[in-house]
């Protein structure tokens, strides 16, 4: 994701490297690049040229600071400049209404009905809420099936009218059920095709019409860039949505239009798709993403994500057993699949800051713990709590019983004996007054 922009603007603010101060002419050649950048990650001539006439005058009204290097500024304001163009701040999902309806519209091939189970799961796990999915697509002929499959793997209910071809009526029908029901959000997803025309046009601001939504959602493809932005502006200009959701941000994108939407429609981007699971959505913080973009990493995301799978009552057992080098491979499995929950591998490596160039042409996949796990497994269960006793023989009958070779097998035995030291240190002295600066007691 933005590893092109990155790559480029990179190059922009070493123009500025080595410069005892920031002048006009160094300035306006790092800013020429900047545009260049831009314009190159598909985002309009005149955002891109509005963007640098910006990040220029701030540059040059700022009196540089002894202790501030010149690409640093520079770094520092366009930053700033990336989190006002897309938006400054986090806008939250409008979820009063009993209950509260929720209408989603995009192109056809956008990723509505994925997005519709993958907020639907998002609402019910991290908002405690009883979510109604209502397939309101009676066009695509594997639209309705699609969104039932989605719906049995999250235990989301879908409400669906099989012979009824009327998207109004079904969406009107679906609100008296989820009343009935104890639902209280209902999430419509409504036809899409492949070009805006004036009928889908119709047809959905008839359903608003009806349902009166508390929120409607627009989703669109990150990957078709400017020609996103487009018709953003077509369906708002109809719709007046109140929130943009970008899919396939993981893919191969340059990313224009997460960096233009906010300035052609004036409305806010609340939710990214980042990857094909039912847990890959992420709320949208501008400044998380400038950070990104900018390749300084996103450490609030990664932590906030390590905190839904942190389990206290667990984590306590685990320091006691630390404390006594008791530590063993059954915990080590245990680190393992907190750590896997947590999402897509890559993608969690790439929000700790320098890490994201380091790994940008890594091949890293979900199945990057297999060989781990195998080798555990392998182990007896005495084994596994007695991790002191594997010797040579054991390692080796380890090692054939998880198709893998005795290289592999010492290679996770040094790993798991350093991460055992390092968990050792930080259970005790040091360790433990960091815990307690950080409030964690």
């Amino acid at each position: 994701m933005f590893e092109g922009l990155n790559d480029r603007l990179e190059r922009s603010f070493k123009i500025l490297k080595g410069q005892g101060r920031i002048t006009e002419i160094n300035v306006a050649e790092s800013v020429k690049e900047i545009r260049k950048a831009l314009v190159e990650a598909d985002v309009s001539y005149k955002i891109a040229k509005e963007f640098t006439k910006k990040v220029k005058e701030k540059a040059l009204g700022e009196k540089v600071l002894t202790a501030v290097k010149p690409g640093e500024l520079m770094v520092k304001i366009v930053h700033d400049e990336l989190v006002n163009l897309m938006g400054g701040e986090q806008v939250d999902i409008n979820l009063k209404g009993n209950p509260a309806v929720i209408l989603i519209a995009g192109l056809q091939g956008s990723g509505k009905t994925t997005f519709s189970a993958k907020l639907a799961n998002f609402l019910k796990n991290k908002k405690s809420k009883q979510p109604l999915l209502v397939a309101g697509d009676v066009y695509r002929p594997a639209a309705i099936g699609q969104l039932k499959v989605l719906g049995e793997q999250i235990g989301v209910e879908v409400y669906s009218e099989e012979d009824n071809k009327n998207p109004v009526e079904i969406a009107k029908n679906a609100i008296k059920h989820a009343r009935q029901n104890g639902k209280n959000v209902v999430i419509i997803d409504t036809a899409g095709r492949l070009a805006v025309d004036e009928k889908m046009m119709d047809e959905i601001a008839a359903i608003k019409e009806a349902v009166k939504p508390q929120e409607i959602l627009f989703v669109v493809d990150a990957m078709t860039g400017q020609d996103a932005v487009n018709t953003a502006k077509a369906f708002n200009d109809k719709l007046d949505f109140d929130g943009v959701v970008l899919t396939k941000l993981d893919g191969d994108t340059r990313g224009g239009a997460a960096l233009s939407i906010k300035a052609v429609v004036d409305k806010p981007i609340k939710f990214i798709g980042i990857g094909e699971k039912m847990d890959a959505l992420d709320i949208f913080y501008p400044d998380r993403m400038a950070s990104r973009i900018l390749g300084m990493g996103d450490v609030v995301s990664l932590v906030e994500k390590a905190q839904e799978q942190f389990d206290e009552e667990e984590a306590r057992k685990l320091q006691k057993k630390i404390a006594k080098n008791k530590f063993d491979f059954n915990d080590f499995l245990k680190q393992i699949h907190q750590i896997k929950k947590m999402g897509n591998i890559k993608d969690l490596m790439g929000m700790i800051p320098g890490m994201g160039k380091a790994i940008k042409d890594l091949d890293i996949d979900d199945d990057a713990f297999k060989s781990i796990e195998a080798i555990i497994y392998s182990m007896t269960p005495y084994e596994r709590e007695n991790p002191k006793i594997l010797n040579g023989s054991r390692r080796k009958r380890i090692a054939k019983g998880s198709g893998t070779d005795i290289q592999e097998v010492n290679r996770l035995i040094k790993q798991f004996n350093d991460t055992s030291k390092m968990m050792k240190k930080f259970t005790t002295g040091g360790g433990k007054r960091m815990m307690r600066m950080m409030g964690r007691r």
